[in-house]
């Protein structure tokens, strides 16, 4: 999913700076962010089984119960914060790699960094995000210890 993809299924329900601006995501977690953007990142993020795991996780629901957290209007705090979270990091990677495709390999791929974990794996938890964006960083600034 390019940053464009990304920003336009938010955007739809969201303002744009919620990737940028910490106040914005604040106040969009704190409002609850829509169900529906679920269904559009993973159908942006190609409808593979790797997203839908993501959310599936992030969500501690079942991949049988996630169509019916695309029909809340508004998610939990937790769950938003998870959520526009996970996006901001797949946002990120896209920005650092500069091509969605490069993004998108490389988060479905093992990364020895990563313990052999593929970044989109490891999304499912605050520390395993914290890991990737510190991975991201480093590529980020030509740092490939």
């Amino acid at each position: 999913m390019s940053t464009a993809q990304l920003r336009d299924v938010v955007a739809r329900v969201l303002p744009p700076a919620v990737f940028d601006d910490k106040a914005e995501f604040i106040r969009a977690v704190r409002r609850g962010v829509p169900g529906s953007v679920i269904k559009d990142a993973i159908a942006a993020l190609g409808n593979t089984r790797e997203a839908r795991e993501m959310f599936v996780t992030l969500l501690e629901t079942t991949s049988g119960n996630l169509h019916r957290y695309y029909k809340r209007a508004a998610l939990s705090r937790t769950e938003s914060e998870e959520v526009l979270d996970a996006l901001r990091l797949i946002h990120f990677a896209n920005e650092v790699f500069g091509d969605p495709a490069l993004a998108a390999d490389w988060l479905n791929s093992p990364i020895p960094a990563l313990a052999g974990e593929t970044p989109l794996a490891l999304c499912d938890t605050f520390q395993g995000r914290q890991l990737v964006r510190e991975a991201l960083r480093k590529i980020e600034y030509g740092e490939f210890s």
